[in-house]
C-alpha cells in the first residue's frame, strides 16, 4: 500500500469537490445504457457511483426507484416505505428524484421530520418496529448514502421488510429492471414534481430521531452511562447523526461532548485518508487523526461515518482500535453481560475478520457463523435470534436488544460506539485493555488489509478466482490446509478466494463499492510472517489480474 504524503493531514483547498459541478452533472450527464460501466450495479451495499463519472445520476435514481416500486407490487409489499439520507452532496437531489417517483406510484413514504438526515440504523429499526407482529401491510425502506465513500460519491440502497440490506436475488431483480428502464429511455417511469410529491397524501413526516433515541435503553445500559458520568467524546464526521448525538446526551444527561458539529458537503474538516483522498472512514487512523489527538482528554472517544453504520473507537490504552480488536473485545463483553440473550445464539463474523473471534467464541462456548463480506448475510440470524452479534472487519456491527430480540438488521454505528462507553464504565477498563488481556491469553494476531486500484474487468477476474487456480501447496512456509471460495457458515460465494494454513490465512476479493481490490491477511506468528503471507498473496492476485 502506497501511503500518500497527505495522509493524516488536513485536506488542502484544491482537493475539495466542486459541489456545484457535482450537482449539475447529476442532472445534466446522461448515462449510456449500452456502457456496462454506466449501468445500475448493486454491490455489497447498494448502487454507488459519482455524477462526475456518469455512474450516479438522475436517470439512475429514477430508474432504480421505479424498479423498487414495481418490485414492491410483484412481492405484495403494501406498507409504508421508510426513507433516509446522509450528508453527501448527491443525497439531497437523489432524495428529491426518488420521492417524485414514489409519490407518482402512490407509495406511502415516511420522510424525516423537518427534512433531517437519517442514519441507516434508524431506518432499519423503524422498519422492524412497524413490522413487529404483522403478516401484511409490511414496510420496507430506502437509504440514500454511499457510506464512508468520498464526497463526490452517491449511493442508493434498498432494505426489504426484514429491515436489512436486500439480498442478491432482490438486488438482481431491481438492477435488471432498472437497466431495462434506462435502455428503454425511461418510458415506464412514473413521476410528478417535487412540490406535488411533498404535498401528496402518501407522503408522511416521521420522527426517526426521537423514536431511535428513546429506544436506546433497550440495547445499551444508558442508566450506567448517566450514573457513571464517564467522559465521552464523539465526532460524527459531518454525518447523519450530528443531531442524534446531541439528543442522546440531552435525553440521558450524559457527559458527552460532540467535538465536531459541522455539516459541510465538501467534508473540508477531514484529514486525508491513506491514498490521498477524502474518505470518512472511522476505522482509518489517517481519517481519524483529529479525534485520535484528543486521546487522554476523555475516558473514551468514538466516531461514525456519514450514514452512521460504521464505528471507530479511540481508547486511552491503545489509541484507535482496529475494527478486529474492538469486535473481539465487544463480543467478549456482551456475551457475559447480556443474560437474557438466547443460549443458542451464535457469533457472526465475515470470512475476512480476525481469528481472535474464533478463539473468543470457543472460550465463551458459543457457536460461530462465518459468512461472506456483506452485512446482508447476518440479517436472518439477527432477526430470529440465532445470531446475537454480527460484525465485519470494516467496522460494521449490530447486536440484539438486551432482552434478546432484534434491534436492527443493518449495521449500526451508534450502538457499538455507546457500547465502548458501557464497557469502560462497567469494567473500569476500556476495550483496548480488554483486547490486550485476550491477546495475552490467545496470542497477538498480526493482521493487515491492503488495497489497490483495479478496473471493472480486473475485479471480475478476481471475483471468479477459484480453488483450482491455486497451484501452490504452501503459504509462507506452512502447508495450505484449506482453500475456500464459499463461506463455511452458509456456503455462499465469497466473491474471491481465502487460503488458510495452521498459522495464518489470506483472502483476496474485489471491492463491491469502489474501483479497488483488497487483500486481507493474518498471521499467528507475527509481523514478519504476515509480510510473507501478503507477498505471496499479492503474487497470486497479480497473476490473476494479468491473465488474458
Amino acid at each position: 500500500m502506497n501511503i500518500s504524503p497527505l495522509a493524516g493531514k488536513p485536506a488542502p483547498p484544491e482537493m475539495l469537490t466542486n459541489i456545484a459541478k457535482l450537482v449539475n452533472s447529476f442532472y445534466c450527464e446522461v448515462p449510456d445504457a449500452n456502457d456496462s460501466g454506466q449501468r445500475v450495479s448493486f454491490g455489497t451495499s447498494g448502487h454507488r457511483g459519482s455524477s462526475l463519472r456518469t455512474t450516479f445520476n438522475e436517470n439512475h435514481v429514477i430508474a432504480i426507484t421505479q424498479a423498487i416500486c414495481e418490485y414492491r407490487t410483484v412481492s405484495g409489499i403494501t406498507g409504508p416505505l421508510f426513507i433516509g439520507i446522509d450528508t453527501h452532496a448527491l443525497s439531497e437531489p437523489a432524495f428529491a428524484c426518488a420521492l417524485e417517483v414514489l409519490a407518482a406510484n402512490e407509495v406511502e413514504v415516511m420522510v424525516a421530520a423537518e427534512g433531517g438526515y437519517t442514519p441507516t440504523p434508524a431506518v432499519s429499526r423503524a422498519i422492524l418496529v412497524h413490522n413487529r407482529g404483522l403478516s401484511s401491510e409490511l414496510a420496507d425502506g430506502i437509504v440514500i448514502t454511499p457510506s464512508h465513500n468520498p464526497p463526490e460519491d452517491g449511493g442508493f440502497k434498498y432494505n426489504t421488510p426484514n429491515g436489512g440490506p436486500a439480498d442478491t436475488n432482490v438486488t438482481g431483480w431491481i438492477q435488471n429492471r432498472a437497466n431495462a428502464i434506462l435502455a428503454d429511455g425511461l418510458k415506464d417511469v412514473r413521476r410528478i414534481t417535487y412540490r406535488k410529491a411533498l404535498a401528496a397524501d402518501t407522503t408522511h413526516s416521521f420522527d426517526y430521531l426521537h423514536e431511535y433515541v428513546v429506544d436506546l435503553p433497550n440495547v445499551i445500559d444508558m442508566d450506567l452511562l448517566r450514573d457513571s458520568q464517564i467522559r465521552m467524546a464523539v465526532d460524527p464526521l459531518g454525518g447523519a447523526g450530528v443531531r442524534y448525538w446531541e439528543a442522546i446526551a440531552e435525553e440521558y444527561r450524559l457527559n458527552l461532548t460532540v467535538v465536531n458539529k459541522l455539516v459541510d458537503t465538501t467534508f473540508r474538516f477531514m484529514t486525508v485518508d491513506w491514498d490521498g483522498r477524502i474518505r470518512m472512514d472511522p476505522s482509518s487512523p489517517y481519517a481519524m487523526h483529529s479525534l485520535i489527538g484528543l486521546r487522554g482528554g476523555f475516558d473514551i472517544a468514538f466516531a461514525c461515518d456519514p450514514d452512521h453504520d460504521r464505528h471507530g473507537i479511540v481508547t486511552n490504552s491503545q489509541g484507535l482500535l482496529s475494527p478486529n480488536h474492538y469486535l473481539t473485545a465487544a463480543i467478549y463483553y456482551l456475551f457475559q453481560h447480556r443474560p437474557n440473550w438466547p443460549a443458542r445464539s451464535a457469533i457472526g463474523k465475515t470470512v475476512v475478520s480476525t481469528l481472535m473471534i474464533d478463539r473468543v467464541a470457543t472460550k465463551l462456548g458459543r457457536g460461530l457463523c462465518e459468512v461472506p463480506v456483506g452485512f446482508k448475510w447476518f440479517v436472518e440470524g439477527l432477526l430470529d435470534g440465532s445470531i446475537a452479534f454480527g460484525g465485519e472487519e470494516s467496522a460494521g456491527a449490530s447486536f440484539l436488544r438486551r432482552d434478546g430480540t432484534v434491534w436492527s438488521t443493518d449495521k449500526d454505528g451508534l450502538i457499538p460506539a455507546l457500547l465502548s462507553a458501557e464497557i469502560t464504565a462497567k469494567t473500569g477498563r476500556d476495550p483496548g485493555d480488554i483486547y490486550k488481556e485476550l491477546a495475552s491469553e490467545f496470542g497477538e494476531a498480526a493482521y493487515e488489509r491492503v488495497e489497490a486500484k483495479a478496473t471493472a474487468a480486473q475485479k471480475t477476474r478476481l471475483a471468479k478466482l477459484n480453488p483450482s487456480q491455486i497451484t501452490s501447496t504452501t503459504l509462507a512456509g506452512d502447508a495450505i490446509v484449506r482453500i475456500l471460495s464459499n463461506a463455511p457458515g452458509n456456503d455462499k460465494p465469497i466473491g474471491g478466494i481465502k487460503v488458510e494454513t495452521a498459522n495464518g490465512w489470506f483472502a483476496a476479493r474485489p471491492s463491491g463499492t469502489e474501483d479497488i481490490y483488497k487483500i486481507y491477511a493474518e498471521s499467528l506468528k507475527g509481523q514478519e510472517h504476515l509480510q510473507m503471507i501478503l507477498s505471496e498473496a499479492q503474487q497470486i492476485v497479480d497473476d490473476t489480474l494479468a491473465a488474458d
